[in-house]
């Protein structure tokens, strides 16, 4: 049995990953922020974390974590004009930073490990370049940045890898994909004809990490029905 920390498991992607995790026998310390987690297991443990706090509470974590995977995010597509710099600013501070003070508190956890495992979560849209992505695309494009510096920085003991969906069907993309029409269209625009689920990001975040991806590590892995590679 393995201890996982999932940050930001009351939904989604990380709800999922969870009930993977757990299935497979191991432990997992799961945490929220505004949205109380419904259990889905004995072996996972619920804590309230806010990223955006200065100091984070992380003393409900063992003394060894074997992997840890960050799912905050956000989603707001509008025009580059209609963007303040303080969202800007505010989505850096969720998803890149929040994921900075996670790693950096955490790390003598990891490496107390023998082969731990850190996933982060980026988009398609910063390979592909979408209208009204610049927000989003900022963001996850500095992720994959610190990805793959970081798995430079913490190999061979940390591995450091970073999924990068296209849309998926989780409450984060729900004005998106608020109707049926909305996401039959949402899907044509795949090769594969459909959008993601849940599932389907979770179980490549359980594969990375696994053991079974102990030879991986600085990869931006494209789990987007096709978008990125297919014409």
């Amino acid at each position: 049995m393995k201890n996982y920390l999932i940050v930001g498991a009351s939904s989604g992607i990380g709800k999922s990953l969870a009930k993977i995790l757990t299935e497979s026998g191991h432990q997992v310390y799961a945490t929220y922020n505004e949205n109380p987690i419904d259990s889905l297991s004995s072996k996972i443990s619920y804590s309230h974390l806010n990223v955006m706090e200065e100091e984070l509470d992380l003393n409900f974590l063992p003394e060894k974590l074997d992997g840890v995977a960050y799912c905050p995010g956000s989603i707001n597509l509008k025009p580059f004009a209609r963007i303040k710099p303080e969202a800007f600013k505010e989505d850096f501070e969720l998803q890149v930073l929040g994921a900075i003070k996670v790693l950096q508190a955490v790390s003598p956890k990891l490496k107390a490990s023998e082969n731990s495992s850190v996933v982060l979560f980026s988009t398609v849209a910063v390979q592909m370049g979408f209208n009204f992505h610049t927000q989003v695309a900022a963001s996850k494009g500095a992720l994959e940045g610190l990805t793959r510096s970081l798995a430079a920085e913490w190999a061979p003991s940390i591995r450091v890898n970073a999924i990068a969906p296209s849309v998926t069907d989780t409450p984060l993309a729900s004005k998106l994909l608020g109707s049926d029409e909305k996401k039959e269209a949402n899907g044509q625009r795949h090769p594969l004809k459909k959008i993601g689920m849940p599932e389907d990001i979770a179980e490549m975040a359980a594969f990375l990490l696994s053991e079974k991806s102990s030879w991986m590590s600085g990869q931006v892995l494209h789990v987007d029905g096709g978008m990125s590679s297919i014409k």
